[in-house]
């Protein structure tokens, strides 16, 4: 039997439920299907915390955090629920940083985001938990915040049902057939069926997904950590009191005030090994846990030991930009990738993908973001992951 469908979304992760919720207010019959179980910890969009801000390095990211900022608020108005923190948010540059922070300030001018640039002795009086190398110079940025991971993506699950979406799980996909004028057609483990369009949002299994199309896009997979360290005085460190922060270097870590804990999380960005989605390990690697200590007492003199660490997954473009597009030669498939920083756009990356899907054009510019740009299509394209 083959179930027929308006439209199917593989992968219901955050991006992926934001989607199926989107196209489900918007109307549409859709269904979701998520490899594993609904919430899982194998993919990116688990745990607790993830940074929504403002700053980035060109104006088409910043100009899209604008619609973020919007678009969260409307999350939180229509679910019901608290999902941002503001704390404001730094970002740290050493006097020879790999990172240039006037991308940063020019992007951010080109979109009227107000922004103070501040020398060591500014930090330091303002957040004297803080205690940055000489010569350091900071980015703050007043409206970054934290949202929650795990428990937006669960709010996206339980609004896209309210609006008529079905979600299945622990339903893998073996196979997507391009039946041209006929639709779609995915078999899955809970069954098969045929739709109009197709929405792939599934990170680190994009591939699997899309190998019946015969369309591959090159992506690498790491293991990446975070790290939760103990603090004696919690109050200190809470939102208001600290920011989030971002070393903006090479290797370049990035840490929150306390969230919902007396302690701080902290990671290092882009450091893990090279895996896939099927055989990545879940055990935390000693070694990066000691460096990224010895770091964060660096810098955060007053933290404390290491309470736990957890792992997830980076899934990543040679120059780790977004993917919002649909399949060269395969226009009712679409396929959505965050490129591991892209977690704060997920409201508007539902929004996107579904008007992508249902019209074949967003309201927002994403014209930075093609599968056919040359990071996707030239071989020997050099991978630079620095943002």
């Amino acid at each position: 039997m083959v179930e027929r469908v308006g439209y199917v979304v593989v992968g219901l992760g955050a991006l992926g439920s934001a989607t199926a919720y989107a196209l489900a207010r918007g109307g549409h019959e859709v269904v979701g299907l998520e490899r594993f179980a609904l919430g899982h910890e194998r993919g990116a969009s688990h745990d607790a915390s993830r940074i929504l801000r403002h700053s980035y390095h060109r104006s088409d990211y910043v100009r899209l955090t604008l619609d973020a900022y919007a678009d969260w608020a409307d999350l939180e108005s229509v679910s019901g629920e608290r999902l941002v923190t503001p704390t404001g948010g730094l970002d740290l540059f050493s006097p020879d940083a790999a990172i240039p922070a006037v991308d940063y300030t020019v992007a951010m001018s080109d979109c009227d985001i107000e922004y103070e640039e501040l020398d060591r002795a500014e930090i330091v009086r303002r957040w004297p938990q803080l205690a940055p190398p000489d010569g350091t110079v900071a980015l703050y940025q007043a409206d970054a915040g934290i949202v929650p991971a795990a428990r937006t993506t669960t709010t996206l699950h339980r609004l896209a049902r309210d609006h008529g979406a079905r979600l299945r799980d622990e339903s893998p996909v073996h196979a997507v057939r391009d039946l041209g004028d006929r639709g779609i057609e995915v078999e899955s483990a809970s069954g098969t069926l045929r739709c109009r369009r197709l929405v792939v949002c599934a990170d680190a299994w994009t591939n699997d997904v899309l190998a019946g199309l015969e369309y591959a896009v090159p992506l690498t997979v790491t293991l990446e950590q975070v790290t939760y360290l103990d603090v004696a005085e919690p109050a200190r460190f809470a939102p208001g009191e600290l920011p989030l922060w971002i070393w903006m270097d090479d290797p370049c870590y990035y840490g929150f005030p306390c969230y919902g804990e007396p302690t701080v999380k902290l990671a290092e960005d882009c450091g893990g090994a090279v895996v896939t989605g099927d055989s990545r390990g879940f055990d935390p690697d000693p070694g990066r846990i000691e460096r990224l200590t010895s770091f964060a007492h660096g810098l955060l003199p007053s933290t404390g030991a290491p309470v736990r660490s957890k792992t997830c997954l980076y899934t990543l473009t040679p120059d780790r930009d977004f993917v919002i597009d649909a399949v060269p030669g395969h226009g009712a498939v679409v396929v959505g990738l965050g490129a591991a920083h892209g977690f704060k756009f997920t409201p508007t990356f539902g929004r996107l993908l579904a008007e992508l899907a249902v019209t074949g054009e967003c309201s927002a510019d994403v014209s930075g973001f093609p599968l056919d740009r040359p990071a996707l299509t030239e071989a020997d394209y050099p991978a630079s992951w620095l943002v």
